[in-house]
């Protein structure tokens, strides 16, 4: 694992420490490893939701209303 040497500001640093503090993590890295990861993994399901969306958008605009998508959808989960 590589070592890293980064700055906090004072507020960031105080509910960082009051973390570890609580006994939630049991050190600053480990709650830092935690949040990094939390951010890969939102990141991962944004890109997700974006690439429907523009999937989406290409495939066209339809003149239904919402009340037909939604049978439609219902539909299509009941097979």
């Amino acid at each position: 694992m590589s070592r890293q040497s980064i700055s906090f500001t004072k507020p960031n640093d105080e509910w960082l420490k009051a973390q570890v503090d609580s006994n939630e993590y049991s050190s600053k890295s480990e709650l830092v490893n935690d949040l990094i990861r939390q951010a890969r993994k939102q990141q991962t399901q944004i890109d997700w939701i974006k690439s429907k969306i523009e999937k989406a958008e290409k495939s066209g605009f339809t003149s239904d209303s919402k009340e037909q998508i939604l049978a439609q959808s219902k539909s299509l989960l009941n097979g």
